[in-house]
C-alpha cells in the first residue's frame, strides 16, 4: 500500500490508494449483483417461447387458409416448385463441391436432379403442382405421424401427451388418405390443410404452456 507523502495537505492524493482497500464505511448501501442465468434455464424459457411461436403462426396460417382457399392453394402449389427446385440445386452443388464418398455423392446427384424435375413438373400447370403437392404431404403427414406417435409413446414425461398421441394418429390416417387416394377437388385438399394446420397450432400451443409450467421449475442459476 502506497503511503500519502506528508509535505503538504493537499499534494500526492492522486498517489493514495487506501481508498481502494478500505471497505464500505458503515450505513453504506451495497447493491446486490445480479443472479447468473444458467444455460439450462434459458434454454427452458427459449424452448417454449419458440414452441408458442410455431403454435401461434400455424394456427394463423390455417385460419387464412380456410378463409382464402383458392389463392393459399395456388401460392403454396408455386412456393413448393420453387422449393424443389432450390432445394434440387443445392443438393447437385453438394454432389460435386464435397469431398464424400462415391455412393453419397451419386445419391445427392440423383436426389437433386429429381428434385429439379419435380420442381419443372410443378411449373407445367396449377392441377399438376397440386397433385404433387398433395402426394408430398400426404408422405410428410405419413411420417410425422409415425414419429409423433413413437415419441409420445416412448416418453412419458412428455408434456400433452395424449394430445401428441391423438395427433399423431390423425396426421398418420390424413396421410395414407392422401397418398391412396389423392384428392380430386383442390377445396378439400385445402380445407384439409387448414384444420390441420389449426389442429396443429392448437396442439402447440397447449405444449408451449405446459413446457412453460415444466420451465418454472428450473433454478435460474442452473
Amino acid at each position: 500500500m502506497t503511503e500519502a507523502p506528508s509535505s503538504g495537505p493537499g499534494w500526492g492524493r492522486e498517489y493514495d490508494d487506501r481508498h481502494v482497500h478500505a471497505g464500505h464505511p458503515p450505513g453504506a448501501r451495497h447493491e446486490p449483483e445480479p443472479a447468473f442465468e444458467g444455460p439450462l434455464h434459458a434454454l427452458s424459457q427459449a424452448a417454449w417461447q419458440l414452441v408458442l411461436l410455431t403454435g401461434v403462426v400455424s394456427l394463423i396460417l390455417g385460419i387464412l387458409v380456410l378463409i382464402w382457399p383458392g389463392p393459399s392453394l395456388l401460392a403454396a402449389g408455386v412456393l413448393f416448385g420453387i422449393y424443389l427446385l432450390i432445394s434440387g440445386v443445392f443438393q447437385l452443388a453438394a454432389a460435386f463441391g464435397t469431398h464424400r464418398t462415391t455412393s453419397l455423392r451419386v445419391l445427392a446427384f440423383i436426389s437433386g436432379a429429381l428434385s429439379i424435375l419435380l420442381g419443372l413438373f410443378c411449373f407445367r400447370g396449377p392441377m399438376e403442382s397440386i397433385l404433387l403437392l398433395a402426394l408430398w404431404i400426404g408422405i410428410g403427414w405419413l411420417i410425422r405421424g409415425i414419429t409423433q406417435i413413437l415419441a409420445a409413446a416412448h416418453d412419458s414425461r412428455m408434456p400433452a401427451r395424449g394430445w401428441q398421441i391423438f395427433l399423431g394418429i390423425v396426421t398418420f390416417l390424413a396421410g395414407v388418405v392422401l397418398i391412396v387416394s389423392p384428392f380430386e377437388s383442390v377445396t378439400v385438399l385445402t380445407v384439409v390443410g387448414g384444420i390441420w394446420l389449426i389442429a396443429v397450432g392448437v396442439v402447440e400451443i397447449v405444449t408451449a404452456f405446459r413446457i412453460r409450467s415444466v420451465a418454472r421449475q428450473v433454478p435460474q442459476n442452473v
